[in-house]
């Protein structure tokens, strides 16, 4: 997968100074517009005061421990350098820490999962953010496609054993 699926992806960098800042923007400033997002969506919904503190916590846990605890830990016994060293190109933006699991898979993928608990219709919107801010990465040159695929499952998995954890404890 990711000897064919990331030289396709990543071959769209460079084609044009529009399309890289187009990419550089979904991969590196979007994420800061989709967390505004879910915190205006959240401050201006229906849901009582106790509903949003439930559901800020439990995306904050969720968010949290994928990105910073799970992900940082396998960093830590596995050291996978990111694709523009490995196939020698130059990535969009730079990127120093090690490629698996990607960060940023885990962050959006916990935040939309533990959304999507709580609210279907959020949650898609933001599994699609997700997305976009993944894939914008692999065109980058900076996470290889199975990164993302691994970011992925670590946001899930953390996302719904935190939703099932706080859902007995109501």
């Amino acid at each position: 997968m990711d000897t064919s699926l990331f030289p396709l992806l990543n071959n769209l960098a460079g084609q044009s100074r529009a399309l890289d800042a187009v990419i550089i923007f979904l991969a590196e400033y979007f994420p800061y517009a989709v967390m505004l997002a879910f915190l205006a969506l959240l401050f201006y919904s229906g849901y009582t005061q106790r509903e949003k503190i439930r559901i800020f916590w439990s995306t904050l846990f969720s968010v949290a421990i994928a990105r910073y605890g799970v992900t940082e830990l396998i960093r830590f016994f596995y050291h996978r350098p990111r694709p523009f060293i490995a196939y020698d190109t130059l990535p969009l933006f730079p990127e120093h820490s090690w490629s698996f699991p990607s960060g940023h898979a885990a962050f959006f993928f916990a935040l939309a999962t533990s959304l999507y608990f709580y609210n279907k219709k959020w949650g898609v919107l933001f599994f699609l953010a997700a997305i976009i801010i993944s894939v914008s990465r692999i065109v980058a040159g900076v996470h290889y496609p199975s990164d993302i695929l691994g970011g992925a499952l670590v946001g899930i998995a953390v996302a719904y054993a935190v939703y099932r954890i706080t859902k007995k404890s109501r």
